[in-house]
Formats: structure tokens, C-alpha cells, sequence
């Protein structure tokens, strides 16, 4: 077995943007609507003012760690994947926030942009940034896997998210559990929250049978990648490929319409890198990206949420559920469980498919054609080949 893994507890410090008080009233307004979902939120209360005051303030962190990534988590901060970084490269593959600078954007209040946030049992999640429960678990197939969950009061149902490295492997993958301990049927949907780094040379790579994408309750559809006219609250004028970011002037949100691929991912196009996540895609139908947009507005929320680390964008993936709101069951005493996976890209300029082994990729330009590979596990022996109509344009073995 190459490698082996290695999991701490470590006391951090963060430079923090404070809040004011939680209103010890909760709010009973039924009337009230969060991301077009009921904002109801007793038993818990809300922020809702922010102090202005920077300080250092410490939190307990979970590291993770193989050969080729070191992975942060902070259970204190919702239970969430805070960084992620490509040991090989030594570059971060997931934004990396290096302030916690809350905005008042979430259920309760308070929401913080980066890392990789888990929301359930809606968008974004009440206790996101509330402390969760942690533990370790050791596999026996040398894995390590940092549990964190709650018990949430808002409908009295159990989420776990167990973050989980292998000795030689180059991902990360997220086991989810939900369970509906009451007598009742309950409502929720999953939608995990990835942020990368943006700029004028970020681009979305989304499967390659995706041929339109939604709005949210799907109350507006458009092909896609080229969107015209009106969308989102945005005009696309004549026709914009809303994959680049720096295309997209103005907040929003696409949902694409149907994909038997089982992946999504971005790419850096000037610094050569990029992100994917992999699921089954039965189970993982939404796939999302979210910007604040590319032009001053924007501009304005990335600071409000950063002191330097610039803009992000949000690739976001459902389980269950392939629009917001859109919402799914769980009959009493009934379990949910899944699987996630990320990792990072390099060189995969034309991503086309790509799988917890490996990614796939071409760039096809008049007689030219670029074929990428990246994969996740060191492999000796194997054999590259690229057949075209029979005939065999280039086969490789590596050594």
C-alpha cells in the first residue's frame, strides 16, 4: 500500500469579522421565505447585525493527510471542508478563505463564503455556521474518515458528513448519512456547496450531453452553452457562453436540465488547474454553479465576504434534488446514504468525462487534437490509447 494516512486535532487561529448578538426570540413568521423556502427558524434564533470588528480568534481544526493531499476541516464552523490542497501541485484545489468574514446571507444569519459547505435540510443549511460534532474513524483499508453531524431541531432529523482520505489516493470523498428518527414524513434536499478561485479565465466544464440548463422552480429554461436574451435577471444580449465567468455580468444561478454523466467541474484556463467532483448520477442529479457576477457588483460581495483572497464561484451538486427549491421525502425511521467525490485537475483544458479513478479530456481545433489525462492513484504500466474511426492516433505506456 503506497503511503499511509495521517489524521490531528489542531488548534488554529483565524482572522474573524465578529457578530452582534443572536436574538433570543425566535422568529414564528410564516410568511417569512429563504431561498423561495419556508424561513421559519424556531427553535433557533437569529443574527442579525454585524459588529464591523476584525480579530484572531482560534478554532479547532481536523487535518487529514496522504501523499498527495492535506485537507482541513472545521467542525466549528458548520462541519465543513475549509481547505484543500494538492500536495503534487502544491496549489489548493477548493477556494481557500483565509479570513472567516460572515455576511448576512444565511437562514439564521451569518454565512461564509469558501471551502466546501454541506447544506441540508435546506439551502443553505440553519447551522452553517454553528459548532457540529466531530470524531475519527479508522478503516480497515488504512482510510481515515472524520465524521461530523448533528441531531438539527428544526425537523428533529440526524445528518452526518464523514470525510474520508486513502493511503495513495488523490481524493476526497465525502460519505453522507441522513436519518429521519420521527414519526413522521419529513421534507429535505442536500446540495454540497464546492468554492474555487474565479477570474477572467475560469471556466465551467459541464458533462457534454447537457444541452439546456433552468432557473430556480424551473420557471425558465435556455440552451445551453450560449444563452440569449433574458435569463436570470440578466440579458445575455445575442448570445453569451455563460460557462466563463467572466461572461456572466450580474448574480445567478443555472441548473442544468438532465445528465447521465457523473460528473461537473471547473478549470483555470491561465493557471492551468481545475476542480471535479464525481457522484453516481442517479442519485446525484443537481448539478448548480452560483456567481455574484463577474462586474462591480460583484466585485462588492467578494469583498464582503473576503479581505484578500478575491473572487469565487460556487459549484454546488444535489443530491436527491436538481433544483432549489425542490424539495425530497424521508418516510419515518428511513436512511439515506451517499457518496461524494473531489479532486484536483491539472492540464484538462477539454474535460469530457471523469471518474474517481481518473478524468478524460480533448481539445479539438481544425487537425489538431489535445488529449488529457489525469488520474488519481500512481499506476505503472498503463496504457494510453487514442482510436479514431479504427485507426490508432497515439498509444503510450508509462513507465
Amino acid at each position: 500500500m503506497y503511503g499511509s494516512v495521517k489524521v490531528w486535532q489542531e488548534i488554529i487561529s483565524l482572522p474573524t469579522w465578529t457578530t452582534g448578538a443572536e436574538d433570543p426570540n425566535p422568529m414564528f413568521l410564516e410568511k417569512r421565505v429563504y431561498q423561495g423556502s419556508s424561513g421559519s427558524v424556531y427553535p433557533y434564533g437569529v443574527i442579525d447585525t454585524l459588529t464591523g470588528e476584525r480579530e484572531m480568534r482560534d478554532y479547532q481544526a481536523v487535518w487529514m493527510e496522504n501523499d498527495f493531499l492535506r485537507v482541513m476541516l472545521l467542525p466549528e464552523l458548520g462541519g465543513r471542508i475549509h481547505r484543500a490542497y494538492d500536495k503534487v501541485k502544491q496549489r489548493d484545489f477548493v477556494y481557500y478563505n483565509e479570513v472567516v468574514k460572515p455576511a448576512l446571507v444565511g437562514l439564521l444569519g451569518p454565512w461564509i463564503s469558501g471551502g466546501i459547505e454541506f447544506n441540508w435540510p435546506q439551502h443553505h443549511r440553519p447551522t452553517t455556521f454553528m459548532p457540529v460534532d466531530s470524531w475519527i474513524e479508522k478503516g480497515e483499508d488504512g482510510s481515515e474518515t472524520a465524521w461530523m453531524g448533528e441531531y438539527e431541531p428544526l425537523f428533529g432529523m440526524k445528518g452526518m458528513v464523514g470525510v474520508t482520505i486513502w493511503p495513495g489516493k488523490a481524493y476526497v470523498t465525502v460519505k453522507t448519512r441522513l436519518y429521519n428518527p420521527t414519526n413522521a414524513m419529513q421534507t429535505f434536499h442536500w446540495w454540497a456547496n464546492l468554492a474555487v478561485h474565479a477570474n477572467q479565465d475560469y471556466q465551467l466544464q459541464f458533462p457534454p450531453d447537457v444541452d439546456y440548463i433552468t432557473y430556480h422552480y424551473k420557471d425558465a429554461v435556455s440552451p445551453f452553452p450560449v444563452v440569449r436574451g433574458e435569463f436570470a435577471r440578466a440579458d445575455f444580449g445575442e448570445g453569451t457562453d455563460i460557462t466563463w465567468f467572466k461572461n456572466i455580468p450580474s448574480p445567478a444561478s443555472f441548473f442544468i436540465l438532465n445528465s447521465d454523466y457523473n460528473f461537473m467541474g471547473g478549470y483555470d484556463h491561465g493557471r492551468k488547474r481545475g476542480t471535479v467532483h464525481v457522484a453516481d448520477h442517479h442519485v446525484s442529479v443537481g448539478k448548480k454553479f452560483f456567481t455574484w457576477g463577474s462586474r462591480e457588483f460583484g466585485d462588492v460581495w467578494h469583498s464582503n465576504l473576503t479581505d484578500e483572497d478575491g473572487a469565487y464561484l460556487e459549484i454546488m451538486t444535489g443530491c436527491y434534488t436538481d433544483n432549489q427549491p425542490d424539495f425530497s421525502f424521508m418516510a419515518p425511521d428511513e436512511t439515506k446514504t451517499f457518496e461524494q467525490t473531489w479532486y484536483a485537475l491539472s492540464d484538462m483544458p477539454g474535460l469530457k468525462n471523469a471518474g474517481k479513478d481518473g478524468a478524460v479530456g480533448f481539445v479539438h481545433e481544425g487537425r489538431s487534437l489535445e488529449v488529457c489525462f489525469n488520474v488519481t492513484a500512481i499506476h505503472e504500466n498503463a496504457r494510453m490509447k487514442v482510436v479514431l474511426k479504427g485507426e490508432t492516433l497515439v498509444e503510450e505506456v508509462s513507465l
